[in-house]
């Protein structure tokens, strides 16, 4: 019953991962299609504005966790940030070491690092940042 329990929730986790990634590619290829030396700065903004949308629907539909207080929330949303951020620090390297030093594709790698991040922020997620 708990992998069951498990394996819902991470599907679930994967709905709200889908909307965190269109949002967050739709502002980072929004940048790179103005200029393409903004890769990074469009890799910033579509992680701050994602996030935000993460904790939200995790908090919501995932996870389902009630805060008694404002404080409470608000101590939520640093948790995912700075979860996510970790993971956000990985993933900009690697976009970095892709891009600059491997010249592979900046269209292409967001997507290749989603194998490494999606697994990862789950964990951090369910472990730290929603932990009951």
């Amino acid at each position: 019953m708990k992998q069951r329990k498990n394996l819902i929730e991470f599907l679930k986790f994967g709905i709200v991962g889908v909307s965190n990634t269109a949002i967050s590619l739709a502002i980072y290829y929004l940048f790179i299609w103005h200029d393409p030396q903004y890769y990074i700065a469009g890799n910033v903004l579509g992680w701050i504005v994602s996030v935000a949308n993460s904790f939200i629907w995790n908090s919501v539909f995932v996870f389902k966790s009630k805060y008694d207080s404002i404080w409470s929330k608000l101590k939520g949303l640093m948790k995912s940030y700075v979860s996510y951020g970790g993971v956000f620090l990985l993933t900009t390297a690697l976009l970095y070491i892709e891009v600059d030093v491997l010249t592979w594709s900046e269209v292409i790698c967001p997507i290749i690092n989603l194998f490494i991040t999606v697994p990862l922020n789950y964990l951090l997620n369910k472990f730290w940042t929603f932990r009951k």
